[in-house]
């Protein structure tokens, strides 16, 4: 049984579908005739849905891309370039949040939305470890100091970044610039064999954070509990990633207690051109 079935009365024999299909399992005879899927690539299908999305007339069903979860895209939700200008340069770290749990439904939400990042041959392969427990995600700062502390009394000290020592410093006095006593942290994690982890989790953890922002809540990527959690065995016990799932970005989440009135400038973008 094919995955593709094509409503003849619904077609306009545009080829569309043929010329989008990024497997090539599409064919259509001439222009007078109906595509169909060429017979036998069923398992070549990468399951995109790009030939339901760009048939402008309906006529295509996939067995298992249903058209009821596959909604139109709406025109007047289209956003203007200005709108995503703002958008996109409005989004700041956030590293104050208020003492107030973030809602399952919520991350929940962000999540849903951040599964529609796109990954290398549709082979969507991420996984999401998420913790609200307040002694856990402070557990896992005290272990990510505890590690420092280890570095620098091994002698490994001049491998980190000079602020550390501050880092730690602050950590003693009751600053925790680890995880910034945020009420959640969700980790994006990939398979250590496949090559486009990183790319991938980076984009969907890029797509979260950009839905977290439009829900107004504020998120900030932890580059010093990855570090840790690539070496400290404590660590990478309590957090527990998905087994062989080595590749991995963590971020915190919630409620953020400050507002933003402007878009700082960046440097100029280094564009070499050729």
């Amino acid at each position: 049984m094919t995955l593709l079935k094509i409503d003849e009365t619904k077609c306009k024999k545009d080829g569309f579908c043929v010329r989008e299909c990024p497997a090539g399992i599409i064919r259509q005879k001439d222009k007078d005739s109906v595509p169909q899927m060429i017979p036998g690539a069923d398992q070549n299908c990468m399951l995109c849905g790009h030939c339901i999305a760009v048939c402008p007339h309906d006529a295509l069903q996939h067995t298992l891309i249903p058209m009821e979860n596959s909604p139109r895209i709406l025109e007047e939700n289209t956003v203007t370039p200005e709108q995503a200008i703002q958008f996109l340069r409005s989004r700041r770290s956030v590293r104050r949040f208020k003492k107030k749990p973030v809602e399952k439904e919520m991350i929940q939400f962000l999540i849903d939305h951040a599964r529609y990042a796109p990954t290398g041959g549709n082979t969507q392969l991420l996984k999401w470890t998420v913790f609200t427990d307040e002694a856990k995600i402070k557990a896992m700062a005290d272990m990510t100091v505890d590690w420092m502390r280890q570095m620098i009394a091994s002698g490994n000290g001049d491998k980190m970044a000079a602020y550390i020592p501050r880092v730690i410093a602050a950590y003693d006095a009751g600053v925790n610039s680890i995880t910034r006593d945020a009420p959640c942290l969700v980790f994006a994690s990939a398979p250590e064999k496949y090559a486009n982890a990183m790319v991938d989790l980076t984009i969907a953890l890029s797509y979260f954070e950009l839905m977290a922002t439009a829900k107004g809540m504020g998120t900030c990527w932890l580059g010093l509990i990855t570090m840790a959690l690539k070496q400290h065995e404590p660590l990478k016990e309590l957090v527990g990633l998905p087994k062989s799932h080595t590749q991995f970005y963590p971020m915190i989440l919630g409620y953020p207690t400050v507002k933003y009135y402007r878009v700082p400038e960046r440097k100029p973008a280094h564009i070499i051109w050729k």
